[in-house]
């Protein structure tokens, strides 16, 4: 694919605005990853269901884009906010599709689960405070009850019900099988992505699993409960946290949670999966032209052109999602070869030398992110010069931004 015939063709959209810069989505690339983890999921004596976590925007890529390519593909979609969740079933009424499993991990308010409740999406119960929404669901007169997922906080710390509080602080839901139905039980890992040795997450299984026979005593539920524990990292590595749904997140894009992930991946699974990374972000140049030497480039006059340096102008920063902290430090590519940022990133400019990837001052196209030729610039790239987490740079890139899916 030649990256300046695309930027051309992308930078004018509906209406004739112009986008000088864009987020590509690659549909093969999705695709992909997601037939990868399910031929990881379909190992053992019963399949699994492969679940997509599509918050924060779809990590950044697009939740407009990402939903129409992996709905058919997956079991379950996960979601943190209750209105990206109902995105869902207005994709599937529009399309005549069949309704997926969602599952909204975040917090819910009362009125948001009585909307929940009347589309057959599946809210997560995480405190005692959902005893106090009863009276209100109740008073809805539902059509059929809240399905819900009990939350066990294993030892990340966060929401959940400790071991504990268990049964009592769960009670409110046996007592009210007018308003909910319990179908599953999560919990969430604190320490897979950072280390090779899992002593602390399989601790953490031990405790999801002895939490499990409380709440299916209590509960008595008509169904076995759906297991749920293992992010992109726990589903590589450890096959024990492999129950009935795996919540694929930051692996799902074509990106690995960590290098020690990718290490014991391959000590685990003998093979490592191959994941393609699914976002690119191009920027047409703005400006291209010739600085004398000694010339300075950008705020607090932090570089000084050692020779004569043609720059290219890039109508994008920090306001877009590129890190401040990478100033002085990233690439981007320009004609299939590395072209250093110069200066300081700026709230919506950066300046690249573009001296030896191009021959006069005509516009180029610059990849930010992704790849152009032989070189590529990686999220892990971008968010090591900037002291960060790809986690982080990817869901912060802007909503502003344009994207496109290409194959």
């Amino acid at each position: 694919m030649n990256v300046e015939e695309v930027g051309v063709g992308l930078g004018v959209g509906p209406g004739g605005a112009v986008y000088s810069s864009w987020l590509e989505v690659s549909a093969s690339h999705l695709r992909h990853n997601v037939a990868a983890f399910r031929a990881l999921e379909s190992t053992g004596p019963t399949p699994r269901a492969l679940g997509a976590v599509l918050k924060g925007n779809a990590y950044g890529h697009g939740l407009a884009q990402v939903l129409p390519l992996v709905h058919e593909g997956v079991d379950v979609l996960y979601f943190i906010a209750p209105q990206d969740a109902l995105t869902v079933r207005t994709h599937e009424s529009a399309h005549g599709l069949p309704a997926r499993q969602v599952v909204v991990l975040g917090a819910v308010a009362p009125e948001e689960a009585i909307v929940l409740a009347r589309e057959g999406i599946d809210a997560v119960v995480a405190d005692r405070s959902w005893a106090d929404a009863v009276p209100a669901l109740r008073a809805a007169k539902l059509p059929r009850p809240l399905r819900v997922h009990v939350h066990i906080d294993t030892g990340l710390g966060r929401e959940g019900f400790t071991l504990d509080q268990l049964p009592r602080e769960t009670q409110f839901l046996a007592d009210a099988p007018d308003v909910f139905e319990p179908v599953g039980v999560l919990s969430h890992f604190a320490n897979t992505e950072d280390v090779t040795e899992q002593a602390y997450a399989l601790a953490q299984l031990d405790a999801f699993e002895t939490a499990l026979g409380h709440l299916t005593a209590q509960l008595k539920p008509a169904k076995p409960l759906q297991r749920h524990i293992a992010a992109s990292a726990a589903a590589l590595v450890l096959p024990r946290a492999r129950f009935e749904a795996a919540r694929v997140g930051i692996s799902l894009y074509g990106l690995w949670p960590s290098p020690e992930t990718r290490l014991s991946a391959r000590l685990v699974l003998g093979e490592l999966p191959v994941l393609k990374p699914v976002l690119s972000w191009r920027c047409k140049s703005q400006v291209v032209k010739w600085l004398p030497a000694g010339a300075y480039v950008g705020y607090g006059c932090t570089y000084r052109c050692p020779e004569p340096t043609r720059i290219a102008v890039l109508p994008v920063g920090y306001y877009d999602g590129y890190p401040r902290l990478a100033s002085g430090k990233a690439h981007v590519l320009v004609n299939g070869r590395r072209c250093a940022v110069l200066g300081r990133v700026m709230m919506n400019h950066l300046m690249v030398d573009v001296t030896r990837a191009t021959s006069d001052e005509r516009p180029i196209t610059a990849t930010l992110l992704g790849r152009d030729g032989e070189e590529s610039v990686s999220a892990e790239s971008l968010s090591g010069w900037a002291q960060t987490i790809h986690y982080e740079l990817v869901t912060r890139l802007g909503a502003h931004l344009r994207r496109v899916v290409v194959e």
